[in-house]
């Protein structure tokens, strides 16, 4: 398969686990439940679930157990979407192409869909039984955890807010984006390592950097994307970075300068790879997709 079929295939396999839960008779407000399924199957890239299911079929780990991992992960990244769209945050209309969250369902139901994906992961990784040990279990939890909270994506988001309408470096765009993207990108590897149960200090070193290495280069490729790239082809507003005023990599470096950026970025990640033994061409395929993509 080439990458783009084993993106599909993670993409699949994510939204059948996640549905599967939805299909289940749940006790819950059916407008909630409605916005909260609307929000997690978007139509998404699935990088996280991908991420996952590549660091861990690498390694040998269950498939149920990515399955899990996947799905969770999704779920966090879905939830920061609703949440990020808000009037009081991005105030953005359309996100992959289709009417954000607040848009169809009200501002309120969309707090409430973000909420519930949020708790959702967890309560999917918890309620899973693992082929691993109850302690790696709780270190799961507590990475995606982390990388969620104020150590990681949130922290991410507020200094991506703070930064808006002000000058700032190139040091603090880094800072901002290897919180808010590339903590959770590098969760899902993360996750995807503890689940095959038998990684060690040095595996998982190289893979943080590939992790924090691919998360930087996506982001520096979001933002050459939001000025070369169109509304249709993206799925969202074309240039809303640039009407929201905020910082971004071809702002700070130039279009050349950025570009030069992530091809850095990705060279920096196969010398990761390199030093990992084992079969490492899927991670590697998906490090030049990330800069070669439309969207």
């Amino acid at each position: 398969m080439n990458i783009k079929q084993h993106i599909q295939r993670a993409q699949t396999d994510v939204a059948n686990t996640l549905n599967r839960y939805f299909e289940q008779p749940l006790n819950s407000d059916p407008a909630i439940k409605a916005a909260t399924h609307y929000s997690v199957m978007n139509g998404g890239k699935r990088l996280r679930p991908f991420l996952v299911y590549a660091t861990g079929h690498m390694l040998g780990a269950d498939k149920q157990d990515l399955d899990v991992l996947a799905a969770a992960i999704e779920c966090i990244h879905s939830y920061s979407l609703v949440h990020d769209d808000l009037p009081a945050m991005d105030d953005d209309e359309l996100r992959r192409g289709r009417p954000t969250c607040h848009i169809v369902y009200g501002e309120a139901q969309a707090i409430l869909a973000g909420d519930a994906l949020q708790t959702l992961a967890f309560e999917l990784i918890a309620k899973h039984n693992f082929t691993c040990s109850a302690h790696t279990q709780v270190k799961m939890i507590a990475e995606l955890a982390h990388a969620a909270g104020l150590q990681g994506m949130v922290s991410g988001q507020g200094l991506d807010i703070a930064a808006t309408d002000k000058v700032i470096t190139v040091r603090e765009l880094e800072r901002i984006h290897k919180l808010k993207t590339g903590a959770l990108i590098n969760c899902a590897i993360t996750l995807g390592s503890l689940a095959a149960n038998n990684t060690d200090k040095q595996l998982l070193a190289n893979l943080t950097t590939f992790g924090y290495a691919i998360g930087l280069a996506f982001q520096v490729h979001d933002d050459i994307l939001d000025i070369e790239g169109d509304t249709c082809t993206l799925g969202k507003p074309q240039g809303s970075d640039i009407a929201a005023n905020k910082a971004t990599y071809p702002a700070l470096l130039g279009m050349l300068g950025a570009k030069e950026k992530a091809h850095h970025l990705i060279q920096q990640a196969h010398q990761a790879l390199a030093n990992i033994d084992a079969d490492t061409t899927v991670l590697a395929a998906l490090a030049d997709y990330l800069i070669a993509r439309d969207h």
